[in-house]
This record gives C-alpha cells, structure tokens and sequence, in this order.
C-alpha cells in the first residue's frame, strides 16, 4: 500500500519554548516580509510542508528529534543541532566523515537504533522526540505491524513526522508522490528548525563547490568504468549488486560521472532482486573500478588490510582489473546529506582522479556548523 499521500494540517502539539543553540537567528520561512507583530497577539506557530506528510504545524522550532537515516542527521549537523535522540541504524551514520571538518564533531554515544529486529511503536514513547524526520510509508511498507493508524497515533500522542525517503528512487509505494533533491530536503528540514540562515549559507559554499567540481568530472571516454557492490564479510566472495541511482546514496557518483559497469549487464539492482553475484561473475564484467559498500566503519587503512588483501590474495580475485590496478576502494556510505556528501565526493575524486586539491572550503562549512555566519 502506499500509504499516506497528503495529510491535513497537523499541529505538532507542545514543542517546549527553550531556545535552541547560540547562533541562531530565528529566521522565520515564507517571503521575506517583515513578520514583527506585538508579542502579545503575536502567533509564533509556522507551518511547513512536504510529501507526503502534506503541511505540518508547529507551535516552535522542535528541540528533540529522531531521524530517519544519517542523511537527515547530516542535515541537523549542518545546522548546528543537537544530534537526533535515534537514527534507523546507528551503525550507518557515519560520523567520522566530520574528522574533515575543523571543529564538528558528533557524539552518538547515547543515540538509539530504531530498527531493533523490528520497529517497536513503544520506543517512540520512549525517546519523546519534537518531531520524527522520516517517511511514513517507509515504516509502513518495509516493517511489519505499522499501519496508518499506528502512524496517527504516534503523531497524536508524541510528535508528527516530517520527511520524504530520498536516499533512493527504488520503491514501488513511492512511485505516487515525488522525491526531493537533497537541497530541497534540506530548505525545507531548515524551515522546520527555524534555521534558515544556515541553509543560505551552505547552498553559498555548494555552489561553490559544484563550480569546483565540474573540471574534475570527466566526460565521454575519460569516465571510469566502476561497480558498485555490497560486500559480505571482510573476506568477500559474494557481493550484493547496486546500480548507480538516483536518490542521495548515489549523489557522489552521479556527480563525478563515473561510468556504471553493473548497468551494462542483465544483472540486476539488488534492491528489486535480493540477488548477489561472485567473483567469477565479477570477472566476467571485469570493471575498472571496485565500489565496495558496507565498508565505512573502517578505515581506509583497515579496508586494505583486510578486504583487498584478501582480494589480492585470492585466485579469482586476484585476476581482477581493478585489484590488479589498486583500484578498490570503499563506496561511501547509503546516506548523505549536506556535509557529508561533499566530504565523500571529495574523496572519491581523489580515488578515481589524479586530483589532490579541496572541493570546498572545509574551514567555512566548520563556521557555519558553529553559527559563524
């Protein structure tokens, strides 16, 4: 089922009337008018709206949330929030992408996974978050035991949610409302926390970066040839295939033009077919360049100790191109948002090109996080 489409006005309840993080300057969404009114008719609440929770009011900017996945929480660090109280997994949100960053750091010490062999309605209870940043139809159609009605009653007794599943383009209930670019996503997660000076200044340092960018993508027959593939286990003989996509999970790659070996072959995304292939099949197609996914707690040290050693010393493995050549390498991780996506491109670039210099300006995004605005 598809789920929820468009929702009526929600009101998100209590939200606490604490101020958030020094640096904030409350910037308010809508056209720019001046909106000072006598703060004793003053109405403070706000409303924002996306698909396909349709508009969602708040009474003031949430102060407690739980994410959807590490592109959603990538989205809170940009702004300088506090960390969500839970993500999907824990284990991919992957902060040490923010060593990159000069003075951001993220501690997940106490954040919780939703997903606990299973999503249990009463952990929402528990966490009492402002709002959930998350679809319902992805709680609906890939867990057991949710239902709209569930949905209705976390958004009446704890917080509404508020988000659209962008990381990937790939499933069927989503097929009747529309995906967000990750910039779009953000604009409008800004709007929700009242932090939209922020926002304004990261699409300045994105700009800038995609300027940077553009000569470091090659065209025609400069574009490498890569896979992209899931690796199971740290002596991988059987990998789990992901086409290059659209969605946020796939942004790195679309934008540094890399060449999809997997697309020029019957196999199929691992998304619709559960399907794997091995080593053998892998040589077959023999692409320039091994993506290797599901790699991002480690380091790139520890990724080649353990998994292309392993390759290196395989008899198969060891025949193919791309472990021949050094060309294998970690992915990057399913989610990015705004921070870490140029952090990943970067390193990708780095990995794929003779290319040694910085896509954006590292100190300026640190400033940012930090209300330096």
């Amino acid at each position: 089922m598809a789920g929820f489409t468009r929702r009526d006005l929600v009101r998100a309840g209590a939200l606490g009337t604490g101020t958030l993080l020094a640096g904030c300057t409350g910037d308010a969404p809508g056209d720019g008018t001046d909106t000072t009114t006598d703060t004793a008719t003053a109405d403070p609440s706000y409303s924002v709206e996306m698909a396909p929770v349709g508009e969602v009011t708040f009474e003031s900017p949430p102060e407690t949330w739980v994410a959807n996945n590490g592109s959603w929480a990538d989205m809170g660090v940009a702004l300088g929030l506090e960390p969500p109280k839970g993500v999907w997994l824990t284990g991919r949100y992957h902060t040490d992408y923010y060593d990159e960053i000069p003075g951001v750091s993220v501690d997940t010490s106490e954040m919780v996974s939703l997903y606990q062999d299973g999503v249990n309605k009463e952990l929402f209870y528990e966490l009492d978050a402002d709002v959930h940043v998350m679809d319902p139809n992805f709680l609906m159609n890939r867990f057991k035991g949710w239902s709209e009605s569930d949905v209705a009653e976390v958004e009446e007794n704890v917080a509404p949610l508020f988000g659209n599943c962008i990381y990937a383009q790939h499933y069927p209930w989503h097929d009747d409302y529309r995906y967000y670019s990750l910039y779009e996503a953000f604009e409008k997660f800004a709007r929700v926390f009242q932090r939209t000076d922020r926002y304004e200044a990261f699409t300045e340092v994105h700009a800038a970066f995609r300027s940077n960018l553009a000569p470091v993508a090659p065209t025609g027959s400069d574009r490498r040839k890569v896979a992209v593939l899931w690796g199971v286990s740290d002596e991988p003989e059987t990998y789990y295939p992901y086409l290059v996509g659209d969605g946020t999970g796939f942004k790195h790659l679309r934008g540094l033009n890399v060449r999809d070996a997997l697309a020029e072959t019957d196999i199929k995304d691992f998304h619709g077919s559960r399907g794997s292939v091995d080593l053998e099949t892998l040589l077959d197609i023999d692409p320039e360049v091994l993506m290797l996914r599901g790699y991002e707690a480690k380091s790139r040290t520890e990724f080649e100790d353990a998994v292309v050693a392993f390759l290196e010393d395989h008899d198969v493995g060891s025949q193919l191109t791309a472990v021949r050549n050094g060309d294998v390498y970690r992915a990057g991780g399913l989610y990015q948002g705004p921070i870490t996506y140029m952090v990943l491109t970067e390193r990708t670039a780095r990995q794929l090109h003779d290319f040694d210099d910085e896509l954006f300006d590292h100190d300026r995004v640190g400033a940012i996080v930090n209300g330096e605005l």
